[in-house]
């Protein structure tokens, strides 16, 4: 009963949710506080207070056939205004509502934007590490994905290899920064050369190429590093926005995109993507979130970072202290560490064995590294200090 093109997905289940079941099992078994699962990137740290506040408001204030009914495929335009506002404030870009359409979180927005795009056998290309699931949104479009090899010195993307590797049947570029799993922010100066390649390809084929920029964890970035905004560079760019990290709202499932004026036939684009949203199942986006966002938008609410930054200090240091190797992250909530042996899949069983639940670097296309997820309690952290240690000298590191 199932189709030849759910089947691969289904033998091929992420093994990052194979991960997360395995530690409520061992939980099960042991003891929740004697599990450390690193493995799902899920927000330890509670919603901002705003979220709750805004809620009741709106529930207590506005009619419920308004804040529970249908509204335009894109959104309510209010709450779109509002955050091509906030955008225009803090990015010095000139948005309004109709560059701005709300999504079922940021994977529904990919798959919103490449439905609109694609044609099947165009190429979508991606810079490992990657999250594993881009693979299985371009190939809901029968897209190709082609995949740039990781450049391990700084997890910069590895350009010269982008720039041969674009063909004619290139469509889209999809960039994640803040990056998961590498932590990595993408700088101004690999951005304009980004926009650079792109636009000499454009010239060259007499075709547009979208980049995609894929922004979940914008607001996660520590010491004062800023992430550049990328519709400043190249003017063919969607920016796909989830709330999920940045207000602690995952299984919310409410995001947006942007698709600036400057984008070719971005009229057509907006209007297309507005009937995706529609045909893809998801009609629009939640409602009452929707109300929700706007106002904690009014509010000024934001991410905890000082917790996630003593989670990230506290794991970085402990674990190179034990002799781990891995770059210090710049935003979003991993460490991409080196496995001590080349295949990274043996490390993590024998990391199982000390109920230590990583995630290999083979399913974001770069093997030789695990991703660990820091988005825990800080108690977590430390109570799993002795079982890094002790697997750091099985490894004699």
């Amino acid at each position: 009963m199932v189709s030849g093109k759910m089947k691969p997905l289904v033998e091929n289940n992420s093994v990052i949710r194979e991960m997360f079941e395995e530690g409520k099992r061992l939980a099960a078994i042991y003891g929740p506080e004697n599990v450390y699962d690193f493995s799902l990137g899920n927000p330890n740290v509670p919603a901002p207070d705003e979220v709750k506040e805004a809620i009741l408001e709106i529930l207590q204030e506005e009619e419920s056939t308004f804040v529970h009914g249908y509204m335009s495929n894109a959104g309510y335009e209010d709450v779109r205004e509002t955050i091509a506002h906030s955008l225009n404030e803090r990015f010095g870009t000139d948005f309004g509502e109709n560059n701005i359409l709300m999504t079922v979180g940021a994977a529904s927005g990919l798959n919103v934007i490449l439905k609109t795009i694609l044609e099947p056998g165009d190429e979508v290309m991606v810079f490992a590490p990657y999250f594993v699931e881009y693979g299985n949104y371009v190939g809901n479009y029968d897209g190709a994905l082609v995949v740039v090899s990781p450049n391990t010195i700084d997890f910069q993307p590895n350009l010269e290899e982008f720039k041969r590797k674009i063909t004619e049947k290139t469509k889209a570029v999809i960039i994640n920064t803040p990056n998961n799993p590498t932590g990595v922010v993408y700088s101004e100066e690999t951005l304009r050369q980004l926009a650079g390649i792109l636009e000499d390809k454009e010239k060259q084929f007499g075709r547009g190429i979208v980049l995609l920029s894929d922004e979940p964890y914008r607001e996660l970035a520590y010491d004062g590093v800023q992430v550049p905004y990328v519709t400043r560079y190249y003017k063919d760019t969607v920016v796909c926005y989830s709330y999920s990290k940045s207000l602690s709202l995952p299984g919310e499932r409410i995001g947006y995109l942007v698709i600036p004026n400057e984008l070719q036939d971005s009229r057509q684009v907006f209007t297309a993507a507005s009937i995706a949203n529609r045909v893809l199942g998801c009609v629009n986006a939640p409602s009452l979130m929707q109300r929700v966002i706007k106002r904690c938008i009014e509010k000024g609410a934001s991410v905890n970072l000082a917790a996630y930054d003593r989670n990230r200090n506290r794991l970085y240091e402990g674990l190179t202290e034990c002799g781990f190797s891995c770059i210090r992250p710049e935003g979003a909530f991993y460490l991409f560490v080196k496995s001590p042996v080349e295949d990274e899949r043996e490390f993590c069983s024998r990391a199982k064995k000390h109920h230590l639940l990583l995630v290999p670097g083979s399913s974001f296309a770069c093997p030789g590294y695990v991703r660990i997820a820091y988005c825990v309690s800080y108690e977590q952290i430390q109570r799993s200090m002795p079982a890094f240690r002790a697997l750091a000298e099985e490894y004699g590191l």
